[in-house]
C-alpha cells in the first residue's frame, strides 16, 4: 500500500485542507468526522480510489476502532501517518462557561485523542516509519486567561506526545506535535467576540498553512512545531523565561 494518512475533524478546517494537500501528493486518506455530509462531499472531490471516510466520534470507543478498522482494510493494516486533529473550543471567562461546555472540552480535546491513539497503536505498530502528528497549540506553552480548559487540554496534548515519543520509540513510532497560535476557522470565528486576546494577537494563520506544516513533519519531523513567525520567535523564550515573566506579558494582554 502507498503512503496513508488518518485524519480525524476531517470535514473542515485544518483537517480538511490536511487530505487535500495529502491526497494531491499521492496518498491515501483516511477521513474521519461527525459530519456526514461534510464527508460525502469530500469523498466526492477526492475520489473513492483516493480516500476512504468514516462517520467517527472520538470520544466513541466503539465508532472509532470501526472508522480505523474500515481504513486498514483499505490499506492493507498500514497507518503510516496517524493526525490527531479533532478537537473543540470555547472561550470566555471560566465561570460563565458551564460545566458541561468545560467536560466537553476536556472530552473530546483530550479523552478523544487518548481513545484514538489507543486504537490506531497496532496499525502504527505495523507500518515502517510510522507518525503521528498530534494537534497542540500555542496556549500548551501557558495557561492562557479566557481559555482556561482548552489551554488546559493543550498542555494534556503536549504531555502525551511527550510521554509517547519515548515510549513508542521502540517500536518505530514517532509522535510529534504542532502548536499553532489562532486560526481562521469556523471554531475560533465562532468565538472571537469572547476575548479582546483575539484583537491582541490576531487571527492570522490559514487553515492550509496549517496543513502544510503537517506535511513539513513528515519531511522532517519534530518533537513540537511552533507555527506562524510570532510563536517561533516567542517559543525558546517561553520555554525559558520565568513563569513571572510569561504570566506578567499574559496579563497586560489580556487586561482592557
Amino acid at each position: 500500500m502507498k503512503d496513508c494518512i488518518f485524519i480525524t475533524g476531517a470535514a473542515a478546517g485544518i483537517g480538511r485542507e490536511t487530505a487535500l494537500l495529502f491526497a494531491a501528493k499521492g496518498w491515501f486518506v483516511g477521513a474521519a468526522d461527525r459530519d456526514e455530509a461534510a464527508l460525502a462531499a469530500l469523498r466526492e472531490e477526492l475520489g473513492e480510489d483516493r480516500c476512504s471516510t468514516h462517520v467517527m466520534d472520538v470520544v466513541d470507543e466503539a465508532s472509532v476502532m470501526r472508522g480505523l478498522a474500515e481504513f486498514a482494510e483499505r490499506t492493507g493494516g498500514q497507518l503510516r501517518l496517524l493526525h490527531n486533529n479533532a478537537g473543540i473550543l470555547r472561550v470566555g471567562p471560566f465561570e460563565e462557561i458551564t460545566l458541561a461546555v468545560h467536560r466537553a472540552v476536556v472530552e473530546i480535546n483530550v479523552i478523544g485523542l487518548m481513545t484514538v491513539l489507543h486504537a490506531a497503536f497496532p496499525y502504527l505498530k505495523a507500518t515502517p516509519d510510522a507518525q503521528v502528528v498530534n494537534m497542540s497549540s500555542a496556549s500548551a506553552a501557558y495557561g492562557i486567561p479566557d481559555f482556561a480548559s482548552y489551554s488546559a487540554s493543550k498542555h494534556a496534548v503536549r504531555a502525551m506526545t511527550e510521554a509517547l515519543d519515548i515510549e513508542w520509540e521502540p517500536h518505530g513510532i514517532r509522535v510529534c506535535d504542532l502548536m499553532p497560535p489562532f486560526v481562521r476557522t469556523a471554531m475560533v470565528q465562532q468565538n472571537e467576540h469572547s476575548s479582546r486576546l483575539f484583537e491582541r494577537l490576531g487571527v492570522n494563520l490559514t487553515p492550509d498553512l496549517v496543513a502544510a506544516q503537517v506535511w513539513a513533519q513528515v519531511e522532517q519531523p519534530r518533537l513540537h512545531r511552533p507555527i506562524s513567525l510570532q510563536f517561533r520567535a516567542l517559543w525558546p523564550i517561553a520555554k525559558s523565561a520565568p513563569a513571572s515573566v510569561t504570566r506578567s506579558v499574559l496579563r497586560k494582554l489580556w487586561r482592557k
